[in-house]
């Protein structure tokens, strides 16, 4: 088990040497000679044009599962603050590590991002991976799948969290083939059974819930749906152990270039998974020009538009605005479903909202079973009357 130079193929091109973000391999005598400080975590098996580089990393089978130790979350940056879905999993990974004797531990990537460990430690965390570099201030699939993978082969954590966000969806699934381990993508609950993680998660269109361990292969590993899990209040005199690891990228060896991001909302716009009050509209919108009037409500109560996949599926709203399974989940302290039926589909992503209000038509609509306030009639009629009322109520103050 382990990495070999195969010195009849190796060309001593050094592209092993940029792609290695451990700084393991150097060039000696025209050849590619592995470290000590190798992690196996294979960035250079990819980038090799020779297939000159043997990896060889321990089967399943062949793990000593004791030696896996530790539950860890990858904590998720937005710009240069740390995503509220990473709280949430720090909250969870306490209290799966408090329940196996086990310590919590968090991996963050970025340019500079040691400042932030005292933000993610208040949440209950152990220790700090951290890595800065200034190559890993935009996510990039390959660097940090490659950093993750080394790391976790290194430190061997039982337990692996990721947020089911486009990140995190991304990047835990190359992580999990990269060691050959599973992963329950977008679970709704955790726990610990026997031992192990059992990972619950919507199947069958939302029908029924699945529940799922990995009794064989370490670390176990699953991916969060934001705004499932609860946030334990934070407290500022825990300090977290800090362990600083050396990355070394070279932009010349990254696979892939980021030209340009481009925004889908407007600049200070909340991001509908972390706004405190939601305005969703669905079918009965009949048209993208009448989301105006949803709009307008927003923006009386400083809320977020969102929309049921109908309304997406008809082109009214951009995907980014879907709430719902196959969307986003959100929890806010307000979520107010207009025209939306409440099929099971969408009820997974907002029915942990606080307050739930429901306009509609149909009194026979499921979106009434999970609401705290129903109105039967024209949303057509009642929104505006809703909005007026509103802003009467809000000018006094």
């Amino acid at each position: 088990m382990g990495i070999e130079i195969i010195l009849d193929k190796c060309t001593g091109c050094g592209l092993c040497v940029k792609a290695c973000p451990f700084a393991a391999i150097n060039i000696k005598d025209k050849k590619a000679e592995i470290e000590a400080n190798c992690t196996l975590c294979g960035s250079c098996v990819e980038i090799c044009k020779f297939d000159a580089i043997l990896l060889e990393r321990p089967k399943p089978s062949d793990k000593d599962l004791s030696e896996y130790k530790d539950v860890w979350i990858f904590v998720e940056l937005r710009e240069k603050d740390i995503k509220k879905v990473s709280f949430e999993l720090a909250t969870k990974a306490r209290e799966i590590a408090d329940t196996l004797g086990e310590r919590v531990g968090a991996v963050i990537l970025g340019g500079k991002v040691k400042h932030l460990c005292d933000d993610i430690a208040a949440y209950g965390v152990d220790v700090i991976y951290t890595a800065e570099n200034e190559n890993l201030i935009q996510y990039n699939t390959s660097n940090y799948a490659g950093i993750l993978t080394g790391l976790i082969l290194k430190y061997k954590p039982n337990i692996v969290l990721f947020p089911a966000t486009h990140l995190g969806r991304d990047l835990a699934p190359r992580v999990a083939a990269a060691l050959e381990v599973g992963l329950t993508a977008d679970c709704t609950g955790l726990s610990i059974k026997d031992g192990l993680l059992l990972q619950t998660r919507p199947a069958f269109g939302g029908n029924i819930m699945a529940d799922i361990i990995s009794p064989s292969a370490r670390p176990q590993m699953a991916t969060i749906r934001p705004n499932v899990m609860k946030v334990q209040s934070p407290d500022s005199s825990r300090k977290a152990e800090i362990i600083s690891i050396p990355v070394d990228i070279d932009p010349k060896a990254m696979r892939i270039i980021i030209k340009e991001i481009i925004k889908t909302t407007e600049s200070g716009t909340k991001s509908l998974d972390e706004a405190d009050i939601v305005i969703s509209g669905g079918r009965g919108m009949d048209s993208a020009e009448n989301f105006k009037i949803l709009e307008d409500l927003a923006e009386t109560i400083n809320g977020v538009v969102g929309a049921s996949r109908a309304a997406v599926d008809a082109g009214w709203r951009p995907r980014s605005d879907q709430v719902g399974q196959s969307g986003k989940t959100v929890s806010p302290k307000l979520y107010i479903a207009c025209g939306i039926s409440g099929k099971i589909q969408h009820q997974v992503g907002m029915k942990s909202s606080d307050t739930i209000i429901a306009i509609n038509t149909d009194p026979e609509a499921p979106i009434f079973d999970i609401a705290d306030c129903g109105i039967v009639g024209d949303l057509f009629e009642v929104v505006p009357i809703l909005n007026d009322e509103l802003k009467k109520n809000l000018s006094k103050d």
